[in-house]
């Protein structure tokens, strides 16, 4: 009976080990979601190093190949985090280590980040498996001269073995089905971010190629047809209202000023804001926080500080009702007001 009760206790113990062998990998590999890095990433990079943007549809080559020249051959992550710093400091040619990108994209603004928000990008970068675009492996395998059974590997040569790999993060191509299995927040996020990204890739354009003042020009005459465009690509009713508008047209009304509030709230509790939806018979009301990184302060940061003379003098003449200055990093500037139909 002894011997027969240590073998049930052995194999409750097996199977223990079995029923917790998930939940342990379920947080290993969530760890990267609760990195500040990634987050901060996707924030204040995708919208010119998008993972989802196709190869002639993107302003900058995506993070993944960032990631890919810079993780060189026993680098150090102290040392991969100072060249990323060193590179968003002073952009360059002299000191670009993708000349190619360089040569096809132009040399990226200049951008005021703050350097914790830089090494925290920078720290996630090293660590941790990020998205690529489906075309990448094949592009960089004929960039090398490399046959397609010679990829890049799962984590070769990329530090502490959290390398490039394709991972779970990557997304996978859509079918007309899963499309439509999407949950009312996924489409309206779909619908907002894709708004977003195509809003940002022309500004963020306009900028590297004229400046900012012309992308307060262009923000004036191309904002609201983009916008526009999109919401006939996607069925839907996209707008962009703030409490603090640019363009009076942009005011939000009293639901949608009550729900910037909310957003606000989270925000500044440092809390992940989640999409508030209203459903109605027909429809589906969905709102979404618009909010700012140090990019957007060149043009709604302090006038004299992050918003230069010039600028100001432009948005003032072109928008003499402006209200939309005297923002800092990380707050809620606004939201998404999208309308579409529940089927």
């Amino acid at each position: 009976m002894r011997y027969f009760a240590l073998i049930i206790t052995v194999m409750l113990f097996l199977q223990s080990c079995k029923n917790h062998k998930e939940p342990y990998l379920a947080i290993k590999s969530t760890a990267n979601q609760e990195h500040p890095g990634k987050k901060l990433m996707e924030t204040n990079c995708y919208v010119c190093h998008s993972p989802t943007a196709s190869m002639d549809d993107r302003i900058g080559p995506p993070m993944i190949a960032i990631k890919k020249h810079y993780l060189t051959e026993g680098i150090s992550k102290e040392q991969f985090i100072a060249d990323i710093q060193n590179w968003i400091k002073n952009p360059n040619e002299t000191d670009a280590k993708m000349l190619g990108a360089v040569k096809k994209f132009g040399i990226m603004p200049k951008t005021p980040y703050p350097e914790e928000t830089i090494h925290q990008i920078a720290d996630y970068m090293y660590d941790y498996e990020i998205e690529q675009p489906e075309w990448f492996e094949s592009h960089y395998n004929e960039e090398r001269g490399m046959g397609k059974g010679k990829g890049m590997g799962k984590g070769k040569g990329m530090g502490k073995g959290k390398g490039m790999g394709k991972g779970k993060g990557m997304q996978q191509k859509q079918t007309s089905a899963e499309a439509q299995e999407l949950t009312y927040e996924e489409k309206g996020l779909k619908y907002a971010l894709g708004t977003k990204a195509e809003l940002g890739k022309n500004l963020m354009g306009t900028i590297q190629k004229k400046g900012t003042l012309a992308a307060v020009e262009f923000c004036h005459v191309k904002a609201y047809p983009l916008t526009d465009s999109m919401s006939v690509v996607y069925h839907a009713n996209i707008k962009r209202v703030s409490d603090k508008p640019r363009n009076p047209g942009n005011q939000a009304n009293t639901k949608e000023l009550q729900h910037i509030e909310t957003f606000k709230k989270v925000v500044a509790a440092k809390e992940e804001p989640q999409p508030i939806l209203e459903m109605h018979e027909d429809i589906v009301n969905f709102y979404y926080p618009i909010t700012t990184n140090s990019m957007c302060l060149q043009c709604h940061g302090t006038p004299n500080k992050e918003l230069d003379t010039e600028a100001y003098k432009t948005i003032k003449a072109l928008y003499p009702k402006d209200m939309a200055i005297g923002y800092g990093v990380n707050e809620v500037r606004g939201i998404w007001s999208i309308t579409f139909n529940k089927e």
